[in-house]
């Protein structure tokens, strides 16, 4: 079962992960990504090119399936504006024994931060706004999954 959504609409986590358990699994791993505060940021912008960025999701949740012996993998993504504290991104992965579910999960997310396209711009208290760059450490985490081999 492989489950991508790209919306503005909220998630419910703990939906997410009683889906996944319904599996007939061993073991559920996810992440919940929120939208830091902090530095006077009042908003998040996410936008995205519909279909492409589905499809780069999908192949994402594919590749993790391939790699890892998964009973389920769930990506939601949301874009619009959020504010701070707001929940951003769903990723959750199922398996029969935790590694292979902790090892998607984190391989998931850390190749969303790379190679998802979306586009976020920061709105700040003071009126500014500026573009999201890519970070090293982002890809650094991403580069990571290229070297190492499931287990």
């Amino acid at each position: 079962m492989i489950t991508v959504r790209v919306t503005a609409d909220p998630f419910d986590a703990g939906a997410e992960i009683a889906a996944l358990s319904g599996t007939g699994t061993g073991a559920v791993s996810s992440f919940v990504g929120v939208v830091r505060g902090g530095d006077g940021l009042s908003a998040l912008t996410l936008e995205h090119y519909p279909g492409m960025t589905e499809a780069a999701l999908q192949d994402l949740a594919e590749q993790a399936a391939a790699r890892w012996a998964l009973n389920g993998v769930v990506i939601h993504h949301r874009i619009g504006r959020l504010v701070p504290g707001d929940p951003v991104v769903f990723v959750g992965t199922a398996s029969a024994h935790r590694h292979d579910a902790m090892e998607a999960c984190a391989f998931l997310i850390d190749r969303l931060k790379t190679d998802a396209p979306f586009w976020k711009r920061e709105s700040f208290t003071d009126g500014r706004e500026t573009w999201v760059e890519p970070r090293s450490t982002d890809d650094m985490a991403a580069a990571r999954w290229d070297q190492a081999s499931a287990r």
